[in-house]
């Protein structure tokens, strides 16, 4: 990756988080990244690819805060609670910037229905779906597919909440629930 990109994509995603999609314009990302107008251009064809290589590096962001997570994780219940554990890291990544919750979704509020920025969201919420159905088959439990789904739910509910209240303690409160969802399955 070229250095004016990683600048921007840097800019981006800080401002992106900060203040909003529709909210941070051209002109503000290049001059928080200390490059030309024109560089944006010959990295990104608009300001809609720049949002979606933002979404595709939150995504990348949280899955390696969760392989990170699942290779200290002891037992297959621990890899389930890994994703718990890696919204929580994300949380804390984001806490210097002032935490407004999930960047995916905060993103996903903001975009047309038809914006390419929203499958990004959609496909990473589809694949955190299935690492939980999938680690539950993997720690034995009963019907696999409905504790993830409800696991699912349980952090996409935790995630929502937190950044309504700008704070992680709602998904602390929800790996606790997991785990007692997990010994009782």
């Amino acid at each position: 990756m070229g250095l004016a990109r990683e600048k921007l994509l840097k800019a981006a995603a800080r401002l992106f988080y900060a203040d909003g999609i529709a909210a941070t314009g051209i002109d503000t990302i290049t001059a928080e990244a200390q490059v030309a107008k024109m560089s944006l251009y010959n990295n990104f064809a608009s300001k809609d690819e720049l949002v979606v290589a933002y979404l595709n590096a939150r995504h990348a962001e949280w899955l390696k805060l969760l392989t990170g997570r699942t290779a200290q994780a002891d037992d297959p219940r621990q890899r389930v609670l890994a994703v718990f554990d890696a919204y929580l890291d994300h949380a804390e990544l984001s806490r210097g910037q002032g935490f407004r919750g999930c960047g995916l979704l905060n993103g996903a509020a903001e975009l047309p229905r038809a914006h390419p920025g929203r499958g990004v969201v959609r496909s990473h919420k589809r694949e955190v779906a299935r690492i939980l159905a999938e680690r539950c088959a993997l720690a034995g439990v009963a019907d696999p597919e409905r504790l993830g789904e409800h696991l699912f739910l349980l952090a996409e509910g935790a995630v929502a909440s937190a950044g309504v209240e700008e704070d992680p303690l709602a998904l602390r409160r929800a790996r606790g629930l997991a785990q007692r969802l997990l010994d009782e399955a």
